[in-house]
Formats: C-alpha cells, sequence, structure tokens
C-alpha cells in the first residue's frame, strides 16, 4: 500500500497535471468508489469548478476545488493516470475495466483513477468543514509535525498493542505503513514485537525522529516502487534502493552483519535484525542467578514469540 512518500509523490506530479483545470464532466463507472456521492450528484456539484490544490494528510489526497473537496485514498492498488481519451487511453480496451473514475475537463484532458482490486475510495465534502469530518479528523499527526514529544509518548504507553502495529494506526501518527515502520523501528533499535506501552520518553522522541529521517529521504527518492506500485504514468520512486529492512530477509544487516528475519506482527510481514533491535524486557522484570521468570505478566506477549525477538530467555 502506498505510504506517505508515495502519497506525497503522487500529489506532486498530480499538482503539475490539473491545477487550475475546470471540470466539464465526471464519469463513476464503479459507483463504490464514491462513499456518499453518486455520478449525477458529482455532476451536479463539480462541473464548473476549478481545481485550485492538491493537499495531503498522511495517506490522504484531497483535491480541492473552488467549493468543494475530493478526498481519495489509494488504498492498495490506486493509481492516477492523465491524458486525452483516444489518443493517450481507450475505454474500449481490456485495461479499461480497471478505470473507476474520470474527471474530464474542459481542455480535453481526463484525470483516471485506476484499481485493480478496486479498494480505493473517494469521498465529496464542503471545502469549508472537509477537516473536521471522518475520515480526516480521526488522524494523528505526522511525524513532521510532532513537536510534543511527550504527547506522542502518552498515546503510546496508553496502547496495549506491538509497537509495529502502534504505529501503524493512523490515529497515533499518519503516514506510516508496513515499508516505513520497519524501517523507523530498525533506526531506533526497536523490536517489533515490544509492546508500545513499554517504550521509554527517549524511545518515543527516537521514533519521532526517525520516521522524519526516513520519510524526508523517500519523499526526495520519489518514494518506493514495490511490485504494482508506481506514482503515475509510469513514474517510479527509487527509495527501494535505500531500504535496511523492508523485503530483506536471510541478507546481512548493514549495521551488524546478523541475517535478517522475517516474521508477522499483526498479521503484517515484518522485517527485523535480532541482534540490533533484541528485546529487552521491561525494568520490572528481576532475573537471579541462572533462573528466569514468567515475564509474560509485565510485557503480555506469549513466550512462544520471544524466539523470534532476539535474546535468551
Amino acid at each position: 500500500m502506498p505510504e506517505l512518500p508515495e502519497v506525497e509523490t503522487v500529489r506532486r506530479v498530480l499538482e503539475s497535471w490539473i491545477i487550475g483545470k475546470k471540470i466539464a464532466r465526471v464519469r463513476v463507472r464503479y459507483a463504490p468508489i464514491f462513499d456518499n456521492a453518486n455520478e449525477e450528484k458529482l455532476n451536479e456539484v463539480l462541473v464548473g469548478q476549478t481545481v485550485e490544490k492538491i493537499e495531503r494528510y498522511g495517506k490522504f489526497l484531497v483535491f480541492v476545488f473552488n467549493k468543494n473537496v475530493v478526498v481519495s485514498h489509494l488504498r492498495m492498488e490506486g493509481k492516477y493516470h492523465f491524458g486525452i481519451e483516444g489518443k493517450d487511453f481507450d475505454l474500449q480496451s481490456k485495461e479499461s475495466k480497471h478505470m473507476h473514475v474520470l474527471f474530464d475537463y474542459d481542455d480535453g484532458y481526463s484525470l483516471i483513477f485506476l484499481d485493480v482490486r478496486k479498494f480505493g475510495r473517494m469521498q465529496l465534502l464542503d471545502k469549508e468543514n472537509y477537516l473536521k469530518e471522518a475520515p480526516l479528523n480521526k488522524l494523528g499527526l505526522e511525524p513532521n509535525s510532532i513537536e510534543n514529544f511527550e504527547s506522542f509518548y502518552a498515546l503510546l504507553k496508553k496502547n496495549r498493542q506491538t509497537i509495529k502495529q502502534a504505529l501503524l494506526d493512523q490515529s497515533i501518527i499518519a503516514g506510516l505503513g508496513n515499508i516505513y515502520v520497519d524501517e523507523t523501528l530498525f533506526l531506533s533499535r526497536l523490536n517489533p514485537k515490544m509492546k508500545a506501552n513499554l517504550v521509554t520518553l527517549n524511545d518515543a522522541k527516537n521514533l519521532v525522529l526517525n520516521a522524519r529521517v526516513v520519510l524526508d529521504k523517500a519523499i526526495k527518492l520519489g518514494g518506493s516502487t514495490i511490485k504494482s506500485y508506481h506514482s503515475g504514468n509510469g513514474v517510479d520512486g527509487l527509495f527501494q534502493n535505500e531500504l535496511l529492512m523492508y523485503g530483506k530477509e536471510d541478507t546481512p544487516c548493514s549495521e551488524c552483519g546478523t541475517n535478517i528475519v522475517k516474521t508477522f506482527v499483526g498479521g503484517r510481514g515484518t522485517c527485523f535484525c535480532p541482534n540490533c533491535q533484541m528485546f529487552v524486557p521491561s525494568k520490572k522484570v528481576k532475573v537471579i542467578g541462572n533462573n528466569t521468570v514468567d515475564i509474560s505478566k509485565y510485557v503480555d506477549i506469549d513466550l512462544s514469540d520471544l524466539d523470534d525477538m532476539g535474546g535468551d530467555f
């Protein structure tokens, strides 16, 4: 799924295509894409309006018109193409079955939303209130917007999920997905299976700062082109060449040479270094001599998971 850097790359490409263009018609070929509007409503509201700017909040794109906005989430494989019908795309072609929404402009160009899996979603909202309504009002701050580390720390301390699951929660921190959480956790030297409520204030600060580093670099490189993701009309990112953890299972860690391990956390494939990201239990755990203590009551984990977390227990 495209994450913040990929969506930001898409946003910049889209701005170069459609800013200032006026809507002449909207065609919806797969109705469920729009949660709260049909083709008739979209044409009634948007025709004649001009695209003023395109914003991004977390992984959401926001097309800002004169009076309304369209909020778009690409989900797994959504993408945008741009061109002239009959020249750059053909609605009678085999590929056209994946073209679900077309925004036609008065100069003959069209912006086409394609989605093989049909998971992408859009909403039509009023320009005055869209930041106060779902889904945008449910988002946490992005790493670059978090200035109060104590507040972020407090959110983590309330969360009894793993730190990886907490960082994937868009209400806690916006924009991170599977790829960049793995990268951030590695730079922060935190095991993905440790509980979020075990982090220290310094851990929380490091998570934010390292997420900024990862995301900023990824944005500069146009995001990561993974599997079927492309930012638009064949524009690909390069950050996949810089990844330290994601997709690197069974290869040496760049820091210590230990083989990177792949496991699953909350159902998500997760890569980490069992040496650099060795699990360290809570300070409440006391070990005397060679005896071990059942730490599950302190860290709320299955002891069977410890083999995947590194360390000697």
